[in-house]
């Protein structure tokens, strides 16, 4: 008898034997009317109609402290939807769109894996509707009336010293984080030190996921400070004129994209910000709409519960009114052997899981502090050890916390049946959602309050440019903004290199900056790049064409 493992195929195979269903069908799964559509193809439309008022269940997915490979948070929120489509529930997904500088740095792809992606996979993955083109082109074009005003006498008077705004690509690319523009002589502009950032770190990406309708967008465009005067004064970008035309370019932008999963469940991807410098999160005009058409919204959160679900419960709730009814806390082997000191964590080690699920409990008590009791979504491989499943479930039972160990990637929604329905019950009886901070307090109370309450951290130290950024936004009005805390994913504590659940450590803040327009202040601890470099050998190596034309290499 043959008893060769036949091997699962890849991510690009799986979508490309699916059979997705027209995108009108998909939207008459929700109620949405045909000429609500605008159509990119037979399978992506961006959804015109107003939203609804919000009916839904909202489930929000995070996580542990990742590996560097992720932990399948977007697997989980996909598969989770697909499952409760096969209990009968009218569900839906929201999620980011993927960000060309991971695709082609490290990831090679961001729409779910396995049995468990939104489709079309290769367009969602590159260009998709051209959203975050028009962010880009909305960034520079900011930028460019800037330097024109700088180049056609200056009339504000503003400092070229203290210019904030950056150009934006949406690309990894270390070379343009500091550059000249201007140089080549008087008729070239004026010379001045600038830089690039990666679109999806830039403030218009926050804004576009934070707006609630067009007009909102408008206003918070023209509050983008981009700078100062030679004499201290505060500029933004309605003084250059510029909110007008950077609306105009991102209308249809503004507007969610409406795909599908694997198992035709509708799927709203729209917008991207990065976890580690603003929210994390897809647009709350694609979760509303979603809450509006579908019974049950899955949403989830970058990174873990201290960066994604902390800020979506702080920011993105508090703005936008919404309340999860249900928090999935996704887990893997691998990131408790990582968290327990192992390099090589795809190799089973049970000492490694007992010494990483202290990281596991921090996040556990993380969505307790945020008023809910998880349930735990345990991604399964191949390589998990029974000793190591055992000890995870004696875990479990010690923490009081449902868990499903999941298979998701290799069964889409037959694999998750059991966290749906776990899911369905924690909906019945949603907890009430808690801030661990309130907008009345000092900035550096804000911060002090998250290091301690959602890290652990035992102190918060300020270094003293950091201090002076302090006083600075107190004094300009800022202080009661919520707080955007931009530090490492890969720990609880401002170090990647501090793994597990570290104790009586500090953090460092190095600066703080407002954004305006998107309505919070970024407190920096460590060391943040908000243009990303590629790694050794990025993804971009093992993605091209085949002789049919066909694209390879991207999963």
């Amino acid at each position: 008898m043959d008893t060769t493992t036949i091997p699962m195929p890849n991510d690009l195979e799986i979508a490309r034997q699916s059979r997705p269903k027209p995108i009108e069908e998909v939207a008459r799964s929700l109620g949405i009317a045909p000429q609500e559509l605008f159509h990119y193809g037979p399978h992506m439309a961006k959804v015109t109609a107003p939203p609804r008022s919000p009916k839904g269940k909202l489930i929000l997915v995070t996580a542990m402290t990742p590996t560097p490979a992720g932990e399948g948070k977007t697997t989980v929120a996909i598969g989770l939807t697909q499952a409760l489509g096969r209990l009968g529930k009218k569900a839906a997904v929201a999620i980011r769109e993927p960000s060309l500088g991971p695709v082609f740095g490290i990831k090679g792809g961001a729409a779910g894996g396995g049995y468990a992606q939104v489709l079309p996979m290769e367009e969602i993955n590159l260009h998709f509707t051209g959203d975050f083109h028009a962010v880009t082109s909305a960034v520079n074009l900011l930028s460019a009336m800037l330097d024109n005003h700088l180049h056609q006498g200056n009339a504000l008077g503003l400092d070229a010293r203290r210019i904030e705004v950056k150009r934006a690509l949406d690309m990894n690319d270390r070379a343009l984080r500091q550059v000249v523009v201007g140089l080549g002589g008087p008729s070239q502009g004026v010379p001045r030190e600038a830089g690039f950032e990666i679109t999806v770190a830039s403030e218009v990406m926050a804004i576009m996921s934070l707006a609630s309708d067009l007009g909102d967008l408008q206003e918070r465009l023209g509050k983008i400070r981009i700078g100062y005067t030679q004499s201290g004064q505060q500029v933004f970008a309605r003084d250059l004129g510029a909110a007008g035309a950077m609306t105009a370019l991102l209308r249809q932008a503004f507007y969610p994209n409406l795909v599908q999963t694997l198992e035709h469940q509708p799927a709203f991807v729209h917008m991207g910000p990065f976890g580690n410098i603003a929210h994390g999160t897809n647009s709350v005009m694609a979760t509303r709409m979603a809450l509006g058409y579908a019974d049950y919204v899955v949403t989830e959160a970058g990174f873990g519960s201290d960066l994604g679900a902390e800020k979506y419960i702080h920011l993105v709730c508090r703005k936008a009114g919404f309340a999860p009814q249900a928090v999935v806390l996704v887990a893997t082997m691998r990131a408790l052997r990582f968290h327990g000191g192992q390099d090589d964590y795809a190799q089973p080690n049970l000492e490694a899981v007992r010494k990483g699920l202290p990281n596991l409990a921090r996040h556990i008590e993380n969505v307790r502090l945020f008023g809910f009791e998880p349930v735990l979504a345990f991604n399964r491989f191949p390589t998990d050890g029974q000793e190591e499943l055992g000890l995870l479930r004696a875990f479990a039972a010690e923490q009081r916390v449902q868990i499903s160990f999941t298979e998701l990637h290799a069964k889409g929604g037959a694999g998750g049946l059991e966290l749906a329905q776990m899911v369905l019950d924690a909906a019945q009886n949603p907890g009430q959602m808690k801030f661990v901070y309130e907008l009345e307090q000092p900035l550096e109370s804000k911060v002090a309050t998250l290091a301690s309450k959602v890290y652990g951290a035992a102190r918060v130290e300020y270094t003293q440019e950091a201090r002076k950024a302090l006083k600075r936004l107190e004094k300009e009005g800022w202080g009661s903004l919520p707080v955007i805390i931009a530090k490492t994913a890969n720990s609880l504590t401002d170090n990647p290199r501090l793994r597990g659940r570290p104790e009586g450590f500090s953090v460092t803040v190095t600066d703080l900056k407002p954004k305006c327009g998107a309505g919070f202040v970024v407190a920096y601890m460590g060391e943040v790049m908000t243009m990303p470099g590629l790694p050794k050998e990025p993804s971009a190596l093992k993605i091209g064409l085949d002789r049919e034309g066909r694209i390879t290499g991207l999963f």
